[in-house]
């Protein structure tokens, strides 16, 4: 008996130990990545009619002053300023944005001194690992919040109504003015611009992907605006009955109903007509409105596309050249 309790005894400070070097390895994970990331955090003021009209976030992607934030921090500002923790400021100005995505592109008047950060490629996101939410929202008091990826592939609806594919969900608190900073893998390293709150529930916050960020990114640099493609045409989502999906050998439920057909476009060239039924794009199915402005994106532009519909319950397919979306 005294053998079992002295064993009992020796094991417990085991087990203590144990815990407080778990602990340790969770606080050096996020410590290490904070010390990596947050000195390329920035607090944006926005005015609009000379009030201050909102605040946010951002990320210093180059030592110029360029920086990523969200579309809707920025959106319709009359005067933009950048604050780094440090004591940076310098006016911005809007290089370009993308509502449909909420990412927004800025330079800065002046260059600002930060880090140079990876960004992760968010294909290899796994669910569970560590995610660190930072941001700027007083502009000298930066905020962390650590949690881990709760999904990925989550879709959202960007506030001009359309879809943003590939967001990244997660369970690390987002405060009030956070909107567009990063949010860190381990490393430090970016996967994702912070965007949105679910408010009312617990632990459920989106990030746009850092893949998507840079895309945007990339776009704007080349093209000052984020290039997406059009048919031509107005459409609504559709369900296909079941017996027009026999025929036509269809396993999807719905497509895109032509409704309108615009002179001159694309479509018209194509002799895509009002009443057809857009069921797939490049071989891809297409179940509604949604899934057709996805696959509509700048890789389209003035490129041949194949597109799938039904004609009075028979296939068709016919080749358009989308024109960019303006």
């Amino acid at each position: 008996m005294l053998i079992d309790q002295l064993g009992a005894a020796s094991a417990a400070p085991a087990n203590e130990h144990s815990d407080d070097a778990l602990h340790d390895a969770y606080s050096a994970a996020v410590m290490g990545a904070v010390e990596r990331a947050g000195p390329a955090v920035v607090h944006i003021g926005v005015k609009k009619n000379g009030q201050l009209a909102g605040v946010g976030s951002g990320l210093v992607v180059a030592s110029d002053g360029l920086i990523l934030t969200n579309s809707h921090v920025v959106h319709g500002a009359n005067a933009i300023e950048a604050s780094m923790a440090d004591g940076q400021r310098s006016a911005a100005r809007l290089v370009g944005e993308d509502p449909h995505s909420d990412i927004a592109v800025l330079r800065t008047d002046a260059p600002l001194a930060a880090p140079s950060l990876s960004f992760f490629d968010t294909k290899a996101i796994r669910v569970g690992q560590l995610a660190i939410a930072l941001g700027n929202p007083l502009g000298f008091e930066q905020t962390v919040t650590a949690g881990v990826v709760s999904a990925v592939g989550r879709s959202m609806r960007a506030y001009t109504g359309r879809l943003i594919d590939d967001v990244i969900q997660t369970d690390a608190a987002l405060n009030p003015g956070n909107s567009g900073g990063p949010l860190v893998n381990a490393k430090g390293q970016v996967i994702g611009i912070n965007t949105a709150v679910i408010r009312g529930a617990q632990g459920i916050c989106f990030s746009v992907a850092a893949n998507t960020a840079l895309l945007v990114l990339t776009e704007v640099l080349q093209h000052g605006r984020m290039r997406r493609a059009t048919l031509g045409i107005e459409g609504a989502t559709t369900i296909i009955p079941r017996h027009v999906q026999r025929f036509a050998g269809l396993e999807q439920a719905a497509g895109v109903r032509v409704m309108k057909v615009t002179e001159g476009g694309p479509a018209e060239g194509a002799e895509i007509m009002s009443g057809d039924l857009i069921v797939a794009l490049d071989g891809e199915a297409v179940l509604g409105i949604d899934d057709l402005l996805r696959l509509l994106n700048h890789e389209r532009v003035s490129r041949d596309v194949k597109v799938s519909l039904l004609r009075k319950g028979e296939r068709r397919d016919r080749f358009v050249t989308p024109v960019e979306r303006r």
